[in-house]
């Protein structure tokens, strides 16, 4: 299903939300890791995410916002569910908790677990910009529920 027609089905359940928007997405960097971290966010496990503070700053986009709501996409662009964002902060990298990593949802649900995949995933974007990885750079710890799947 298109993103277009999950949001029609949710805003006909819930015509108050009617004026609101939605950006339409998938997680990382490609179908495995997109398809994957899909399902755990509609499966419950995974209820929050992280990214990094300059890639919004390099591509000039808005950091979320508490009460914006999400289309969760598999890497077809299929729509998944539809989350609502209860919280954003931002934080040094290496001063994220194991609560947030937890929340993830991924392998084990451990911090060291999460600092591993999340390490490997910065520096392969990074590349791109011709940066590097630091472990106090800033990054943007989002929290999410699931309001339509």
């Amino acid at each position: 299903m298109k993103a277009e027609k999950l949001w029609m089905k949710y805003i006909n359940k819930y015509p108050n939300n009617k004026d609101k928007t939605y950006e339409a997405w998938y997680f990382g960097n490609n179908e495995k890791m997109a398809n994957e971290l899909a399902e755990l966010v509609v499966g419950g496990e995974k209820t929050a995410t992280t990214s990094g503070l300059c890639f919004y700053e390099l591509d000039n986009e808005e950091l979320p916002k508490e009460g914006e709501f999400n289309i969760i996409l598999d890497w077809d662009n299929n729509a998944k569910c539809i989350t609502k964002t209860t919280k954003v902060y931002t934080i040094p990298f290496n001063k994220v908790t194991k609560e947030h990593a937890f929340k993830e949802g991924e392998g084990d649900k451990t911090l060291s677990y999460w600092r591993k995949v999340h390490i490997e995933f910065f520096k392969q974007e990074l590349k791109k910009y011709e940066k590097e990885f630091n472990e106090n750079m800033i990054v943007v710890c989002e929290e999410f529920e699931v309001v339509w799947k």
